[in-house]
């Protein structure tokens, strides 16, 4: 099976606010690195949509549409629905997830 992505504009400025992260902090050699290892995920995603596990932060609501792969130090947090993928997080994976996914449903992202 061969998906389609959708990156979602949360996802798209998660990765905007990475990148200036990651180029501030480690330089861009760094980026570059980190950008190529997303890429290779996404990828591998579009094959192999249900290779990612469920995030344990959506156990108990998750019906397995929403799933989560990692990335380097980054966690995509993405949603399955028929033969499209949307991805709806990108952030490193040390990140509190949970206050992350709170801000996210009250601003109705």
């Amino acid at each position: 099976m061969n998906c389609s992505v959708v990156f979602l504009k949360s996802a798209e400025q998660d990765i905007k606010e990475l990148k200036h992260y990651v180029i501030r902090r480690f330089g861009i050699e760094t980026w570059q690195s980190t950008l190529n290892k997303l890429k290779e995920s996404i990828h591998t995603l579009q094959t192999h949509p249900q290779a990612g596990k469920v995030p344990d932060e959506l156990v108990a609501i998750n019906s397995g549409q929403y799933r989560q792969i990692i990335s380097g130090m980054n966690r995509v947090i993405y949603e399955i629905r028929r033969e499209t993928i949307y991805i709806h997080i990108v952030c490193d994976n040390r990140r509190d997830m949970q206050g992350l996914l709170n801000r996210r449903m009250m601003r109705g992202e």
